[in-house]
């Protein structure tokens, strides 16, 4: 039952994330940790903040790790097949389609659509991770990590990347 329950989150998940990485990364949290409890929500942070870092897709690496984790070698194999073939379904089935309507408005406009509706996703995600640090660390952890991080990237210009594995090894070393 375990395998399915791992297929099925990672399947729903990315087969109702139009929209590419940033959409689905709401849905796989909701599921992991709402729906089926298998992360806490700072340990999906975590996650989050380490597969950020790496190369590569979020959502695959994601599944990856919490389907090893739940299930094993099968869990992962599972939780990365489900998390791909909803785009390599969708990608085999239209792709003679997408030539022709390509330019079409109405293409255009969906996209646009949904632009917002992911927004609002990534904006309560962020949202429940403040509150997530703000309990587990405190106000003055919480706002230095958040001005030097800004400072960091918009006026020094460091890449996020390395922000993050500042703010990584400073939680690590001094809050943990």
């Amino acid at each position: 039952m375990i395998y399915w329950d791992l297929f099925w989150a990672f399947f729903i998940s990315n087969l109702l994330g139009y929209g590419g990485g940033p959409s689905t990364i709401p849905l796989i949290q909701n599921e992991v940790v709402n729906e089926y409890h298998w992360m806490t929500l700072s340990e999906f942070g975590d996650l989050l903040a380490i597969a950020n870092v790496l190369p590569g897709p979020i959502a695959t690496k994601m599944a990856g790790f919490i389907g090893y984790q739940i299930g094993g070698v099968p869990g992962a194999f599972l939780a990365l097949f489900a998390t791909i073939a909803p785009s390599a379904a969708a990608v085999i089935m239209l792709f003679k389609f997408a030539e022709r309507f390509k330019k079409s408005l109405h293409v255009k406009f969906m996209t646009k659509a949904v632009q917002p509706v992911i927004a609002v996703l990534l904006g309560v995600l962020v949202y429940q991770f403040f509150l997530s640090a703000f309990e587990r660390s405190g106000l003055f952890h919480l706002a230095l990590l958040a001005s030097v991080s800004f400072i960091a990237m918009e006026k020094i210009k460091v890449h996020p990347a390395l922000v993050i594995l500042a703010a990584l090894f400073y939680g690590g070393m001094l809050l943990s």
